[in-house]
């Protein structure tokens, strides 16, 4: 009798860069396919489930994210970047990390009435909201399902500042939108570019945007006076760092307000999903590539410790420190801050009297936004 054995790296699959589901740390069995035909295939279709939410607005406590808010109206990515740090979020739900995080979407069909209901709270205190911050607002489902341009709605009829942060140039179909919070000062947006290689960034991040697709919407989005920037990550060391100055470069001559630069890091089963897309993708330098990571983080894949996760550690982390700085100095890049202002907030159903009566062109004082440092869709 001949027995079909799993290949010790599975063949890629169209559009994924995930191959495989590796175990949920949190489930006490895990289901291993053993036959031909379920690796044989050459594809897996998206999922689309239903998520019940009961809240939409995620609050944040860490000194080194620029954010107190968050929003995210999908979970789950179908963008599937391989070194994606969000990965290990899917196992609280009782998936996996690996091809479930980017094939089984869980969509909040109901988050501008949850965002709504949040911001007509009297307690709510207005401050920049980023979206998202784990998954991306722009994924591929956003362009049916139109979620996150339900939440922008929202946003704009309260004049409530949002830090928006995508891998997708799809953000450029909702300008109408953001010209609206622009004229508030009550916008920025923060597009991630890993490589200027087009074939690289297929192969690593196989739904997102093409690099010049997205620089062209940074572009574009300055242009008509919304104010975007450039975050170039996740710099690997050994893969994609040496393109950080180019990166820099053609942010520059974007039209980039900032642009910032965030390292990998590989946390749970993230580790493995990447590894495995390193020996398929990338042959003969997966070893070189960890164990660069590693000198990074203080001999680990990854650390959650403040002030170390987004700049790491060591000899390589002041390499490509050096490197982002001289890429700036030689481009000539000047960053321009982006002031988020809270001051034009009405809260849902408020009345609107006295806010006619502010005098024209007044500015507020706001929140210092970012470049979206450390922040999803992006990393």
């Amino acid at each position: 009798m001949i027995t079909f054995r799993m290949p010790k790296v599975p063949k890629s699959l169209r559009g994924r860069s995930a191959a495989s589901n590796p175990a949920n740390r949190f489930e006490p069995h895990h289901y291993e396919p053993d036959d031909a035909e379920y690796w044989a295939r050459d594809s897996v279709k998206t999922e689309v489930i239903d998520d019940h939410a009961v809240s939409i607005v995620s609050r944040n406590r860490s000194p080194d994210i620029p954010f107190d808010v968050s929003l995210n109206p999908y979970r789950g990515c179908e963008h599937g970047c391989a070194y994606c740090y969000a990965r290990p979020t899917h196992e609280f739900l009782g998936y996996s990390a690996g091809l479930d995080f980017e094939s089984r979407i869980l969509v909040k069909r109901e988050a501008a009435r949850l965002l709504e209901t949040e911001l007509a709270k009297p307690g709510w205190v207005a401050k920049p909201l980023a979206m998202s911050g784990v998954t991306d607002p722009y994924q591929p489902l956003e362009r049916k399902l139109r979620i996150t341009r339900q939440c922008l709605e929202v946003l704009v009829r309260c004049r409530h500042p949002v830090m928006i942060i995508t891998k997708n140039a799809g953000v450029l179909r909702d300008l109408d939108l953001l010209r609206e919070l622009a004229q508030w000062d009550c916008v920025q947006v923060s597009l991630s570019v890993t490589t200027l290689q087009s074939e690289l960034a297929r192969k690593m991040e196989p739904r997102t945007s093409s690099p010049r697709k997205r620089l062209q919407a940074v572009k574009n989005l300055n242009e008509a006076g919304i104010p975007a920037s450039v975050m170039a990550g996740p710099m690997i060391l050994g893969l994609n760092d040496t393109e950080l100055p180019a990166i820099i470069q053609a942010a520059h001559e974007a039209g980039a307000r900032g642009v910032n630069y965030v390292p990998l890091r590989l946390p749970g089963a993230t580790a493995e999903v990447f590894g495995e897309w390193l020996e398929r993708e990338i042959p003969g330098k997966k070893d070189r590539i960890l164990d660069r990571l590693r000198s990074f983080h203080g001999g680990q894949l990854s650390t959650s410790r403040f002030g170390e996760r987004f700049r790491g550690r060591g000899p390589w982390a002041k390499e490509l420190k050096h490197l982002y700085q001289l890429g700036c100095l030689k481009a000539g890049f000047r960053k321009r801050p982006v002031h988020l202002s809270t001051a034009h907030f009405i809260p849902p159903g408020a009345s609107q009297l006295e806010f006619w009566k502010e005098k024209k062109g007044t500015k507020a004082q706001g929140h210092k936004g970012t470049e979206g440092e450390g922040a999803g869709g992006a990393n």
